[in-house]
């Protein structure tokens, strides 16, 4: 009985080293490619004059916002929305589908918002939609199309609504002139005017 055991271990033992050591699974399976970043390729001058032509217009909503003027504002939404469409975002396809589906869906959500303030009934429901737009505006749209224009500043007010939630914006200057709490606040007045901070610059 004993030589018998000592047979059954001999033989797991050579089964355990072959397993271990000496089993060749078959050849090595190749290393799935290294996934590479996307790289951005240069946008046309058609594509640059026209996304320029839509931060122009944004500027002047947030000016016109700044002003407290609903008129303007619900002229400059309308004409963003119109310009949404005049860029030529197949261009994109040649960088990456990804990209070009992601810029798609940020679109139908700046559309969303842009309508929303041409609706919007008050001076405040304007503000809270430009936000939203201006969010949607930088980091992801403006970084998914390579933007190439003109520096652009990042700014940021700490009490745009109710006195403590903060809202971002872009601006040409580093001067803030907040479009939150712009010229004639109920509140304020103008008081707020140049409440804010630069956050960032946005540079080709």
């Amino acid at each position: 009985m004993k030589k018998f055991l000592g047979f059954v271990v001999l033989i797991f033992a050579g089964w355990a080293v072959w397993w271990f050591f000496i089993k060749d699974d078959g050849p090595a399976k190749p290393k799935p490619p290294k996934q590479q970043p996307v790289t951005l390729n240069k946008n046309s001058a058609q594509f640059n004059a026209s996304l320029n032509e839509l931060v122009t217009s944004y500027l002047s909503l947030k000016d016109a916002l700044v002003q407290s003027d609903t008129a303007r504002a619900t002229e400059q939404s309308g004409l963003f929305n119109q310009l949404l469409d005049s860029i030529p975002y197949a261009e994109l396809q040649n960088d990456s589908a990804q990209i070009l589906e992601g810029v798609e869906m940020i679109v139908k959500d700046l559309r969303h918002h842009a309508v929303s303030i041409s609706g919007a009934r008050s001076l405040q429901g304007m503000r809270e939609h430009f936000s939203s737009l201006s969010d949607l505006l930088y980091p992801g749209f403006l970084k998914m199309v390579n933007y190439e224009g003109a520096v652009l500043y990042v700014q940021h007010c700490p009490m745009a609504f109710n006195g403590d939630q903060g809202a971002n914006w872009l601006s040409r200057e580093s001067e803030i002139m907040n479009p939150y709490l712009g010229k004639d606040h109920p509140i304020y007045k103008g008081g707020m005017l140049h409440c804010g901070e630069v956050l960032d610059s946005i540079a080709p």
